[in-house]
């Protein structure tokens, strides 16, 4: 098997493991390969967009989802680390209102599915990383919203310690939503920038 899959407390987070290859010349794996992800998932998802940035140490993304649109994303480090979170705002999830993290870096060379409907953020821990997600639909800016990274409902406890100062957020991350506004029938509808 090409992926060693582990499930989360977050119901359809999975935590994907690749099988490297390495000797004293370096390593080589496969970072996706649709046939054998659907094997190990069992899921059948068309990634549709690729994408890649790059974030100094204490940059703090998101919570970010789709209102429509809804993206699920394969999610991973190729340089440097993060704390990488997915928050359940799916109402009719049986996980509602839970969150789960994990350190994703390019040294453990783990990845995190992240299905449609959660929403997903990172913060930095190393002095600098790259971040690389496909996703399952196409980025729709006047349906993206950004949960609040600190909202006391959700209760995240983000590696802060790690930090030198406090984490450094986009303007619309610092005026995102509160759990309970994100999940109420009608989100108000104002759209974002571009941020992964």
């Amino acid at each position: 098997m090409p992926y060693q899959v582990t499930t989360t407390p977050i119901d359809g987070v999975l935590v994907l493991e690749p099988k490297v290859f390495g000797d004293t010349r370096g390593f080589f794996f496969e970072s996706f390969n649709a046939r054998d992800f659907e094997q190990a998932t069992g899921l059948q998802r068309n990634f549709v967009q690729d994408n890649h940035s790059k974030s100094a140490k204490g940059v703090l993304r998101g919570l970010h989802y789709q209102t429509q649109h809804a993206q699920g994303k394969l999610v991973r480090v190729t340089q440097g680390s993060v704390f990488d979170v997915a928050a359940d705002i799916r109402p009719n999830s049986k996980t509602f209102g839970k969150w789960f993290g994990l350190e994703l870096s390019a040294e453990n060379k783990k990845q995190l599915w992240i299905p449609e409907g959660l929403a997903h953020g990172f913060l930095v821990t190393s002095e600098s990383a790259e971040f690389l997600y496909k996703t399952t639909d196409y980025y729709h800016p006047e349906f993206e919203r950004s949960l609040l990274w600190n909202d006391p409902a959700i209760g995240i406890e983000w590696p802060l310690h790690r930090l030198d100062a406090p984490p450094l957020l986009a303007a619309k991350d610092v005026a995102a939503l509160t759990f309970a506004s994100a999940t109420a029938p009608s989100t108000p509808s104002t759209p974002a920038a571009p941020n992964c």
